[in-house]
């Protein structure tokens, strides 16, 4: 089992990067909250911890191997934790991780229904299944700080995927709001207030 990658980051997509290691490259699942700090790191030489898992339907013999990746063993081991609920798994777990580990944690612990339900595909009913299993599991992780914070910069994770919240609530696509987002921070890298962010959205819609 791959617990651990290392190689050049050659490219990174809506939900996956390319990690280059000489000889061979391997295509990596990554969450989106990972996704917006490694942007930033093409063509450095990065290292993720892995989730290895088998995808498709084994009655039917096609299953193929898939790797997601971590910047660190505790978001990795959050995201195990979160796969664990019924009604969630891998691919469900992987398109809700639209925000940082500590704030998902801390609302699972706070047991806030309505935050839980606001991620990509988590409704009410499986919002109320994760905070039963996994309230009293997940303080460690609210304590999580985020690369930025860790850097001493006030900059924007909290900020980033809260407008990619809004702009899905006011009707966007999930890939129609990454794309918005990835735009405006194209042009400005950092945003202190998500009204600022949102309005930078929607003047560079205006613009073209």
């Amino acid at each position: 089992m791959i617990t651990k990658i290392k190689g050049k980051l050659s490219s990174v997509a809506e939900d996956t990067l390319i990690l280059d290691m000489g000889s061979y490259e391997y295509q990596i699942a990554i969450p989106d909250f990972a996704r917006r700090q490694l942007q930033s790191k093409l063509n450095t030489e990065i290292s993720l911890h892995t989730v290895h898992y088998l995808e498709g339907n084994p009655m039917q013999g096609k299953l193929t191997p898939r790797l997601i990746g971590f910047l660190n063993v505790a978001e990795r081991e959050f995201f195990e934790l979160f796969c664990s609920v019924d009604g969630v798994g891998v691919k469900k777990a992987l398109r809700a991780m639209v925000r940082p580990v500590r704030e998902v944690a801390t609302a699972i612990e706070e047991q806030d229904i309505k935050s839980l339900s606001g991620l990509p595909g988590i409704g009410p009913a499986t919002a109320e299944r994760i905070i039963a299993k996994l309230r009293r599991k997940v303080p460690k992780f609210a304590l999580l700080a985020t690369r930025d914070e860790t850097r001493g910069d006030a900059s924007e994770p909290d900020i980033v995927s809260e407008g990619f919240s809004v702009l899905v609530s006011l009707g966007h696509s999930e890939k129609e709001a990454h794309r918005l987002i990835d735009a405006a921070l194209a042009k400005q890298k950092k945003y202190t207030d998500v009204q600022v962010l949102l309005q930078a959205v929607y003047e560079q819609g205006r613009g073209s």
